[in-house]
C-alpha cells in the first residue's frame, strides 16, 4: 500500500511539474509573441523627445497601401537609423524598412537616385519622396508627399508692399515657405498689377499685409477667382499711422470681405497679459471648427492684430482674451488713460469662410494679423506653424492631415555664468577631492 501511495504522489507531482513547465513555456511564447507585433515603449523624457506626433500617428493610422522605406548608409550607422525607423514601424504595418549600404549595394543607391550617405527613400508605390536627415520632420514630410497626389500651388500675392516670401529677415515669410514646401506644397509669388488676373496653377492665394489698397481691377480677380472655387488666405494689418511706416489701409480688400461675411475693424488689439508685449495678443481659446479643433492647449500669437465681424456664413475661428483692448486710431506712444478707452474682449481674430455653393464654393480664410507668420514669430515656442498648415489643409480639402506636428528639437544644455563656473571647479577639483583625502586620513589615524 505504502509503494502506491508513493507512486500515485510521484505521479501527481510529475502531472504538476508538466502543467507547470507547459503554463510557463505557454505563457513566454505568447509574450514574444505579442511583442514581435507590437513593440510597447514608454517615454520618460520632459519633452517627450521620443514621442512621434500626432500628426505621424494620424498618417500612419490611416494607410491604405504597403509603403517601404529605404534608409541607405554605411552598415555602422544602422542602428542608429532604428532607434528612429522603428517607432515608424511599430505604428503600422503597412510601413516596411530596409537598411542599404550604398558601398556594398551601389547599383540599388543608383537607381533609387540616392546622392548622399542618411538619403532616406519613401516609396508609396506611387510616389518617391526624399528625407534628407532622420528627422520626424522630415521622414513625415517626405510620407505626405509620398501618399499624396496631385499639385498644391500657394501662390503669395506681392506687388503692393505684403511681406516678401524669401526673405530671411524678421519680417520675412521664407520661414513658412520652407514649412509649406516641406509639407507637399509648391510655392510662387504673382503679381495682380500688370495682369489682374489670378494664374490657373494657383490652388490657394495669399494675401497677407499690403502696404497700399489693391486696385479695383485686383479686387475683381480675387473674387473671381474665389468665386469660381478657388482659396485664399487673408492676412491684414491694423489700421495705424506709425512714424515711418503707414499699414492697414486697405477699403477695397475690406469691401470684398465684407461681402462674404468677414468685416474687418478698424482698430489695434492690445493685449495687457502677453509675454511677448501688449501689441501681441496670445490666442488660448479656439472655436469648433476642422482647423482648430485639434489645437486646444495650444498658444498662437498675432502681433499687430485687428478685430473682425463674423457675420454667416463666415465662421468665427479663434479671438483674444477677456483682458485685451480694442483701440481705435490709437495715438503713440500709447498712455495709461488710453487703455481705459477702449472696449473689453475677447474679439475675433481668425475666421473661415464657405463663398458660394458646389462645385464652385471657394474657401477663404481671414487673420487679423499678417505679422503672426513672419520669421520672428516662427522661431518662437507658439503654435503658429501647427495652425497655418491646418489653415492650408483645409483649404487644399486635405482635412485628414489637420493635426499637431512634430515639435522642433529643445535646447536644454545648462547655460553657465563665470560665478558659477568658478562654484562648480572649485567643489568639484577642490573640495570633493579634499574630503576623500581628509576621510581616507582621518580612518587611518584611528586605526593606527
Amino acid at each position: 500500500m505504502a509503494s502506491e501511495w508513493i507512486k500515485a504522489r510521484q505521479t501527481r507531482y510529475g502531472a504538476f511539474l508538466v502543467l507547470y513547465v507547459a503554463v510557463v513555456v505557454g505563457a513566454v511564447g505568447l509574450a514574444n509573441w505579442l511583442a514581435s507585433r507590437k513593440n510597447a515603449t514608454f517615454d520618460a523624457t520632459a519633452n517627450k523627445r521620443f514621442t512621434l506626433s500626432d500628426q505621424t500617428r494620424k498618417i500612419t493610422g490611416n494607410l491604405t497601401r504597403d509603403i517601404n522605406i529605404y534608409y541607405f548608409n554605411k552598415s555602422e550607422s544602422f542602428d542608429q537609423a532604428r532607434n528612429m525607423l522603428d517607432r515608424y514601424k511599430n505604428l503600422s504595418t503597412k510601413i516596411h524598412i530596409q537598411y542599404i549600404d550604398p558601398e556594398k549595394k551601389p547599383d540599388v543607391a543608383r537607381a533609387e537616385g540616392v546622392r548622399a550617405f542618411g538619403d532616406i527613400i519613401v516609396d508609396s508605390g506611387v510616389k518617391k519622396e526624399t528625407a534628407r536627415s532622420l528627422t520626424e520632420e522630415e521622414l513625415t514630410g517626405a510620407l505626405v508627399r509620398s501618399i499624396k497626389t496631385g499639385l498644391r500651388m500657394v501662390c503669395f500675392i506681392n506687388g503692393s508692399g505684403e511681406h516678401p516670401l524669401i526673405d530671411t529677415t524678421r519680417e520675412g515669410y521664407a520661414a513658412v515657405k520652407d514649412v509649406l514646401e516641406k509639407n507637399n506644397y509648391k510655392t510662387d509669388t504673382v503679381s495682380l498689377i500688370g495682369k489682374p488676373e489670378v494664374p490657373s496653377t494657383c490652388t490657394v492665394i495669399v494675401i497677407s499685409g499690403p502696404k497700399t489698397d489693391y486696385i479695383q481691377e485686383a479686387v475683381a480677380a480675387v473674387k473671381k477667382f474665389v468665386e469660381g472655387g478657388g482659396r485664399a488666405l487673408v492676412n491684414l494689418d491694423p489700421v495705424l499711422n506709425l512714424p515711418n511706416d503707414k499699414m492697414g489701409d486697405t477699403p477695397n480688400i475690406e469691401a470684398m470681405l465684407a461681402g462674404w461675411g468677414v468685416t474687418p475693424t478698424r482698430d489695434v488689439i492690445l493685449d495687457p497679459r502677453s509675454a511677448l508685449g501688449q501689441f501681441s495678443p496670445v490666442v488660448s481659446a479656439y472655436a469648433s471648427h476642422a482647423i482648430v479643433n485639434v489645437m486646444v492647449g495650444i498658444d498662437t500669437v498675432f502681433p499687430l492684430s485687428r478685430s473682425l465681424d463674423v457675420k454667416a456664413p463666415g465662421e468665427k475661428l479663434f479671438g483674444s482674451s477677456a483682458e485685451s483692448i480694442s483701440l481705435q486710431d490709437p495715438k503713440l506712444p500709447l498712455k495709461e488713460a488710453d487703455l481705459d478707452k477702449g472696449p473689453k474682449g475677447p474679439f475675433t481674430l481668425g475666421a473661415a469662410i464657405k463663398v458660394g455653393k458646389a462645385p464652385t464654393q471657394g474657401l477663404v480664410v481671414v487673420v487679423g494679423s499678417s505679422s503672426w507668420l513672419t520669421n520672428s514669430i516662427f522661431g518662437a515656442p507658439v503654435g503658429n506653424k501647427n495652425l497655418v498648415l491646418n489653415m492650408f489643409n483645409w483649404l487644399t480639402s486635405d482635412e485628414d492631415l489637420i493635426s499637431i506636428r512634430p515639435k522642433d528639437p529643445e535646447d536644454r544644455r545648462m547655460k553657465v555664468t563665470g560665478n558659477a563656473m568658478w562654484v562648480l571647479f572649485f567643489t568639484s577639483v577642490i573640495m570633493l577631492p579634499l574630503i576623500v583625502i581628509l576621510s581616507g586620513v582621518s580612518t587611518w589615524w584611528k586605526r593606527r
